[in-house]
């Protein structure tokens, strides 16, 4: 429950794979960042039908890096300029046993809430 609200609550686009590339979950900021693709619809479809031939190659590739040491669990995959954000991709791991991978999105942009704003 404590992880599943960390991942909801974020503001950037997190989407959840298995080993077999299927999305098994997106937080509510990736369904609205991929609603043109289908949203929250994406789930259960293959994370490779919605990219190129080049970058599903990536993606298998890294996924096999992943695969072959318990150390290797985060690779930079992107940067947008337009949206000022840096992708990557990351291992999930249950103890050493690879499990799946997520992507994870992160903006550059300078936050512009006030500090400890409650009001």
């Amino acid at each position: 429950m404590y992880f599943k609200s960390i991942i909801d609550q974020d503001r950037s686009s997190v989407v959840i794979c298995n080993l077999e590339h299927e999305i098994i979950y997106m937080n509510q900021a990736a369904a609205i960042n991929y609603e043109k693709w289908g949203g929250e619809k994406l789930i259960g479809q293959s994370l490779l039908d919605c990219h190129n031939a080049q970058s599903v190659e990536k993606i298998k590739q890294v996924v096999e890096w992943f695969a072959v040491s318990k150390d290797h669990n985060l690779v930079y995959t992107f940067h947008n300029e337009r949206q000022n954000k840096d992708v990557y991709m990351v291992a999930l791991r249950d103890g050493d046993k690879l499990i799946g991978y997520y992507e994870k999105h992160e903006y550059r942009n300078p936050e512009t809430m006030k500090l400890y704003d409650l009001e």
